[in-house]
């Protein structure tokens, strides 16, 4: 009775928490969303890296002010020479976000060709995303097309290979086999990437779920390619797999569910 009486005392404080930052983060987005402009002028390549830089600022703003704290954790480094295929779990709503915090150097995320239709936030997303529909399936070649575009301009991609929020209980949801495929034909190195704490910072179900605390990021060894074909790209899948599903377990995510 206590913990529950105590809840409803708390929520008003944590509506306000959720709508300030909100607030904040329109009000940073349309700050920098003048310079977006002109940064569009430059290209798809020079000026969406000039674009990811600027939602590095926004970003380095944002997540001080609502008192989220980014803790990198390196098992192993990046390598700034070198393009990769970055492959995360998908959690929350806040690894969008997070996203930008993880990477310094301008990369292309693949993300749902939905969110570029929000006005003012689509225009920056699809300018920095390589945007993809997956009810399509001309859509899903084009967002290849683009990944392969991009890499072969020596900039690293980012793909969630869940494809959508993992909802399972597990560690990781199935994966897909298009970031495998294209790593193999690009004979691109893959790079897992961890995200922890997005699920406690906001539950994917509501963005009024939204609280304070830490976000850790782990960057687990790469896995080379050289010399796989595309008929490897299914041991490859599993391997990534087991890999990032080993260390969410060790890592103890709290979305893992006993028995799931």
């Amino acid at each position: 009775m206590k913990k529950r009486a105590l809840h409803f005392l708390i929520l008003p404080f944590h509506w306000i928490y959720c709508l300030y930052a909100i607030i904040l983060f329109v009000a940073i987005m349309l700050l920098i969303f003048p310079f977006v402009i002109i940064a569009a002028f430059f290209g798809r390549i020079r000026g969406g890296n000039m674009i990811y830089r600027l939602c590095v600022l926004w970003a380095d703003l944002w997540f001080p002010l609502v008192f989220i704290r980014i803790r990198k954790i390196i098992e192993s480094p990046i390598d700034d020479g070198k393009a990769y295929i970055f492959v995360s779990n998908h959690i929350s709503y806040l690894d969008s976000a997070v996203i930008v915090r993880a990477f310094r150097k301008p990369i292309r995320p693949l993300g749902k060709v939905e969110i570029s239709k929000i006005p003012v936030f689509g225009l920056i997303y699809k300018s920095v995303i390589v945007t993809v529909d997956r009810n399509s399936v001309a859509g899903r070649e084009k967002s290849v097309r683009q990944l392969r575009l991009v890499i072969n301009k020596g900039i690293s991609v980012l793909v969630f290979p869940e494809g959508t929020f993992n909802t399972t209980g597990k560690p990781l949801k199935e994966f897909y086999d298009g970031a495998f495929r294209i790593a193999i034909e690009t004979q691109t190195p893959i790079k897992p990437v961890l995200f922890l704490d997005d699920y406690d910072r906001m539950k994917y179900h509501h963005v009024f779920t939204l609280n304070p605390g830490r976000c850790r990021i782990v960057y687990l060894d790469e896995i080379p390619v050289a010399g796989l074909t595309t008929h490897d790209a299914s041991m490859l899948k599993k391997k990534v797999y087991r890999a990032m599903s080993e260390k969410l377990q060790d890592y103890k995510a709290t979305w893992i569910r006993k028995g799931s």
